[in-house]
């Protein structure tokens, strides 16, 4: 059985890849190991009511892969940060690219989605939207259940807040792909 490093001092990727499932989702941010709880109902209703169209969407149309919460990107290294979107999107070429990966996935997700949960801070979850960012990925979602918005970022200073009467328009990341978010949060 594998032993879980202690959460002070830097780890590697390799060595998140050997902790064992204890019902927590770790990720990896500039060497340091963050221990994160299981989600809630709402959190989990959300994040699938996102997922389940985007799969059929892309999978339809042969457009790449879509990924699951506990899918790990590795988007740095020395020291090594891995982090685990509710949902990420990359394209068929980069798929194809990389063959079928058993670790971490190497670099950011064209499209990143995270779903905020009641113990989420704005910094942290801030935090997490500039390391997707300056890791390449070209658009990142935040999905807020309590204030029933999705935010787009595009960069630093291209964001969009979206409310349940909008439509998410991600054609440009994935071609065609529009979800309206009425029902999304009910």
């Amino acid at each position: 059985m594998a032993v879980i490093p202690p959460q002070t001092g830097e780890i590697t990727s390799e060595e998140l890849l050997r902790i064992p499932r204890d019902g927590f989702k770790y990720e990896l941010v500039e060497g340091i190991l963050k221990k994160m709880s299981p989600t809630g109902g709402k959190h989990g209703k959300v994040t699938a009511r996102i997922t389940g169209p985007l799969v059929q969407h892309v999978h339809a149309r042969g457009l790449g892969q879509v990924y699951a919460a506990e899918t790990g990107f590795k988007i740095a290294s020395d020291p090594d940060t891995v982090l685990a979107p509710d949902v990420a999107f990359v394209p068929r070429k980069r798929v194809e690219e990389m063959g079928d990966i058993e670790g971490f996935i190497p670099g950011a997700p064209d499209l990143a989605v995270e779903v905020t949960s009641p113990s989420d801070s704005f910094s942290e979850t801030e935090g997490k939207v500039l390391r997707w960012l300056e890791a390449g990925s070209r658009m990142v979602i935040v999905a807020d259940p309590r204030k029933k918005t999705i935010t787009v970022y595009r960069s630093r200073t291209d964001i969009k807040v979206l409310k349940e009467e909008d439509i998410l328009d991600c054609g440009d990341i994935i071609p065609g792909y529009r979800l309206s978010l009425k029902g999304v949060f009910d």
